[in-house]
C-alpha cells in the first residue's frame, strides 16, 4: 500500500503533465484515493498540503464538501418541517435522509461548487481541493455531482475521495458502495 504523501507527490506530478489524451475528457478532474481508514490522517495530512502548493506558487481554493451541505441543511426551506417530522418520528431514517438526500441532490451543492469554479476560471496557478467527500453519504456520490459539471472544469480540481480503486476508472466509494466507473478523473492512490 503506498503511502499518502507518495500519493500527494503522484498526485501533484500528474497535475503539473495534465491530462492524457486517453482520457475520455480533457478536463483537469484529478482524484486523490485513499482507504476510508484513513480519512484522519488525510484531513491532519491537508493543511501541509495546502502549504505546499502555496509554497510552490499555487492558488489554492478550498471546498468542503461536509460544511457546504450543513449550510443547506441550516438554509433549507423545508427546515422547520423537517424538525417537526424528527420530533414526531425520531427513528424514521429512511425519510429524514430521503428528504435532506432531495435538499442536496436537487442541485443547490453542484451550483455552489461551481461557483467556487467560477471564482477560479482565467487564473493560470489557481488548483481547487475538494475535501470531505464522506459527508455525501448517505445522499449521494461525488460522481454524480462531477457529471453535471462537465465542461465547468478549468482549474485544476482535486477531490480527496475515501474509497477504493476497483479498476483504472472505477470506484467504490467508502469501500462498501457498488463500484463505479463513470468518473472522467484521473485517479492516484487507493
Amino acid at each position: 500500500m503506498s503511502s499518502l504523501k507518495a500519493d500527494f507527490n503522484e498526485l501533484m506530478e500528474r497535475i503539473k503533465q495534465g491530462r492524457e489524451f486517453g482520457h475520455a475528457s480533457f478536463e483537469p478532474i484529478f482524484y486523490l484515493v485513499f482507504p476510508p481508514g484513513q480519512i484522519l490522517n488525510v484531513k491532519r495530512e491537508t493543511p501541509a498540503w495546502i502549504h505546499r502548493l502555496k509554497n510552490e506558487g499555487w492558488e489554492v481554493a478550498t471546498f468542503s464538501i461536509a460544511e457546504h451541505i450543513a449550510e443547506i441543511i441550516e438554509t433549507a426551506p423545508l427546515r422547520k418541517i423537517w424538525v417537526a417530522a424528527d420530533q414526531k418520528a425520531p427513528q424514521a431514517w429512511d425519510k429524514t435522509n430521503a428528504s435532506l438526500a432531495n435538499a442536496i441532490s436537487n442541485g443547490a451543492l453542484q451550483a455552489r461548487i461551481e461557483a467556487k469554479l467560477t471564482e477560479l476560471e482565467g487564473k493560470t496557478k489557481a488548483i481547487l481541493i475538494v475535501t470531505d467527500l464522506e459527508a455525501l453519504h448517505p445522499y449521494t456520490r461525488i460522481g454524480v455531482i462531477e457529471g453535471k459539471l462537465q465542461g465547468k472544469f478549468h482549474a485544476p480540481t482535486v477531490f480527496l475521495y475515501p474509497g477504493i480503486r476497483t479498476g483504472k476508472t472505477r470506484l467504490k466509494f467508502l469501500g462498501f458502495y457498488p463500484d463505479d466507473g463513470n468518473y472522467r478523473s484521473v485517479h492516484v492512490g487507493g
